[in-house]
């Protein structure tokens, strides 16, 4: 086994930028609906992703592509714990405010955003450090599943209030997976899922809102105006833009049926107007980000930078499918963004200076006989 220091992985960065400028060209187009609608509201949005989002995460993405990745191991638990605090900042009534029924942005005035973007990737920075840290332990109880309990029930207890359901499921997935790739005995982690999986049912069986969504997606016939509205329209969308697409800039949904086209129905609008083939590439571009990135994670140098490598691509790869799995139902709907192209300041900055600690772990490559 041989270290070897080498360029950034150019093929993985060119992935990334082919989503943000497709996913810029898109959330563009399908802001034009609320253009038509709130002149104001759009430029606020539009202002919001391109400053917010793009210029600073593109700044961030430079600044962790050059941070030694060592400087996340030594730093997991305060940013961690500051990641826990933020979060909470939503339930401060001076801070925190609600949209659509949930408590999830917090306003300072000069800036808002989501801080639960900013958890999920606390979570895998922090127990990517702690998997890496006790190492062969990881297969006993004592050091494996119940540090990862305790984390899931502390961070459940601050998102399910919110509630932020989403981002719960996507950190249990992320979790399992990184256990998984530790070394974590099978028997614990199929008792750790069944265990997730009887939360969620509970979930669903005392939130009434939970218990739409489900059952809508089994049935999309019902409450077509309602709590199904969204999936059909979605699917409208998806279906009349046939193989190639009504053109860039040409969707009807996104001016008066799709809600939020320029964030959760986001993928709805990029299949009306760029059809069947838009959707394929954009999601091979997301089979290749996932494909490569699993890569560099397995030449990474150490067991800290493997697992937060395959964190953060689990964690994207994660959403994203989720996101497009909705939109076309073949999943429950979650309101879930599409990274790289969804509305959202704060998750498009957070996505891109996670990849930027990606690049820069893809510079020190392990070269064995596997490869």
């Amino acid at each position: 086994m041989k270290l070897k220091l080498e360029k950034f992985d150019r093929f993985f960065l060119i992935t990334v930028l082919l989503l943000v400028v497709g996913g810029l060209l898109v959330f563009i187009s399908a802001s034009l609906g609320t253009l038509a609608k709130n002149e104001t509201l759009f430029y606020s949005i539009l202002k919001s992703q391109l400053l917010f989002g793009l210029g600073a995460g593109l700044i961030g993405m430079y600044i962790a592509a050059k941070v030694p990745y060592k400087f996340w191991r030594k730093n997991a638990l305060y940013i961690f714990i500051g990641s826990l605090l933020l979060t909470l900042l939503v339930f401060i009534p001076s801070l925190g405010w609600s949209h659509g029924g949930a408590s999830r942005w917090v306003d300072f005035g000069f800036v808002s955003f989501q801080p639960a973007e900013i958890l999920k990737f606390g979570f895998v920075i922090y127990f990517a450090a702690w998997l890496s840290f006790v190492k062969e332990k990881v297969q006993t109880f004592k050091y494996g599943i119940m540090p990862f309990g305790i984390m899931l029930i502390v961070i459940a207890t601050i998102l399910l209030n919110q509630p932020d359901t989403k981002n719960f499921i996507l950190i249990t997935i992320t979790g399992l997976c990184m256990l998984f790739v530790s070394g974590a005995p099978w028997k614990q982690l199929l008792g750790i899922l069944m265990l997730s999986l009887v939360l969620f049912t509970s979930l669903i069986f005392i939130n009434p809102y939970l218990q739409k969504r489900v059952s809508t997606f089994i049935n999309s016939d019902q409450d077509v105006q309602g709590a199904s509205y969204q999936v059909r329209q979605s699917m409208i969308a998806i279906g009349s833009g046939g193989i190639f697409g009504r053109g860039y800039g040409q969707s009807i949904q996104k001016f008066s049926y799709l809600p939020e086209a320029h964030g959760d129905s986001i993928f709805a609008v990029l299949g009306e107007e760029l059809g069947f083939m838009g959707t394929v590439s954009v999601i091979i571009l997301y089979l290749l980000f996932v494909l490569r990135g699993l890569r560099i994670s397995n030449n990474s140098p150490d067991l800290f930078s493997r697992l937060l490598v395959m964190g953060i691509v689990i964690l994207i790869g994660a959403q994203s499918f989720m996101h497009i799995a909705s939109i076309i139902g073949l999943f429950p709907l979650t309101g879930v963004p599409l990274p790289f192209m969804s509305h959202g300041g704060t998750s498009l900055m957070v996505y891109l200076g996670a990849v930027g600690i990606v690049l820069h772990i893809s510079k020190f490559q392990v070269k064995n006989n596997r490869n």
